[in-house]
């Protein structure tokens, strides 16, 4: 995955990068989704320094009786949120262990464990065509909070350059994200984590805007290429849907050319379903999208949102912004300026498809 720093490209490859990297949705907590490689301005355990691979394999042993620990390994993809390993035990199987490492992350593990396992269920029922972690034990943790352990489900990372136009692994993904889309709502409630709708979520966007427009760093045009879209009260008429609400390639493992397995369940909600489309429509190939939208649409049953597709699109546009206000909150004058970069970037791309929206002359 290239360096969110890295300036290079087009304003869509660019936003490619980022997407894979930095927030891309609206979600309840005010900073970056659990995993994301940004994430990490809340607070860690006080006095807690990072858990090294043998311990999170000694705290493996004591979650899982029994299990031999033969070698230990880190992830290909860490996270901030959660000290993570991968523990070989001596049959050779594969056990994931994850450890929050500040109290958001350890209050978030608990709803998710709650979550994981009605997704466990909706798996052997056939609801879901992908495997999801299915903590089989836990640790208490001295500084408060618990790690949790699963077997590896088995895939690789979705490598975004796979994604072809047909019936393969593009349909594979787009199906994933309709089976989520259709699970029952209580899922989430009963997990305890956030239901929005969608009036509601409007409002969440629009505050997102206000806040970077605050900063003076977003280009006029873009602002208000934002706020038309947003008043738009048609584009805003979806049904309210389970969401994965971090859906990156990262999250996702593919075997054999199918979607294997979704990770990294903390931010699930109900909310817009064009959030989970969002990182993929826009970091995939572009003659892939196609593919992946037909797939989704077929495997929906009350599909009757046309403006799907445009709110993915602009919830990718409003990432850019998020980025731009963690680099505000969290102090970091790069962040900011890479933002901005991208930012106007953006705003050049989006003045070229809409002649519109360029300002008016004031001479």
């Amino acid at each position: 995955m290239d360096d969110p720093g890295h300036r290079s490209g087009t304003p869509r490859n660019r936003a490619q990068d980022f997407l894979g990297q930095a927030p891309h949705r609206g979600t309840k907590r005010a900073d970056t989704p659990s995993g994301s490689r940004v994430a990490g301005a809340r607070a860690p355990y006080s006095g807690r320094v990072p858990r090294s691979p043998l311990a999170l394999a000694a705290l493996a042993t004591v979650a899982v009786p029994g299990l031999d620990a033969f070698d230990v390994r880190r992830p290909a993809h860490p996270g901030t949120d959660f000290d993570i390993a991968v523990v070989i035990d001596a049959t050779r199987r594969r056990w994931v262990v994850r450890a929050p490492v500040h109290a958001a992350a350890g209050a978030a593990l608990e709803a998710e464990v709650v979550l994981l396992d009605a997704l466990g269920a909706a798996a052997d029922e056939g609801a879901l065509p992908f495997a999801v972690p299915r903590p089989v034990g836990f640790a208490h943790l001295p500084e408060g909070g618990r790690a949790t352990v699963h077997a590896e489900i088995q895939g690789r990372t979705l490598a975004l350059g796979e994604l072809q136009p047909g019936p393969g692994l593009s349909a594979s993904v787009g199906r994933a994200i309709a089976a989520i889309h259709e699970l029952p709502p209580d899922v989430v409630e009963n997990a305890g984590l956030p239901v929005y709708d969608a009036e509601a979520y409007r409002a969440r966007r629009q505050a997102e805007v206000d806040e970077a427009a605050r900063t003076g760093r977003v280009p006029a045009t873009l602002l208000r290429r934002w706020e038309e879209r947003l008043e738009d009260v048609a584009l805003w008429r979806f049904r309210p849907v389970v969401t994965h609400g971090d859906l990156t390639n990262e999250r996702i493992l593919v075997r054999d050319g199918e979607v294997s397995g979704i990770l990294h369940w903390g931010d699930a909600c109900v909310a817009d379903p064009a959030d989970d489309l969002s990182a993929i429509l826009v970091a995939a190939p572009q003659d892939a999208t196609d593919s992946i939208v037909e797939a989704y649409q077929l495997r929906r049953t009350e599909l009757l949102d046309p403006h799907l597709v445009d709110r993915a699109l602009l919830v990718g546009e409003l990432a850019l912004a998020r980025w731009l206000l963690y680099g505000v909150r969290s102090g970091s004058a790069e962040i900011v300026e890479d933002a901005v970069g991208m930012l106007e970037d953006l705003d050049a791309h989006t003045r070229e498809l809409d002649p519109a929206q360029v300002e008016p002359s004031l001479a």
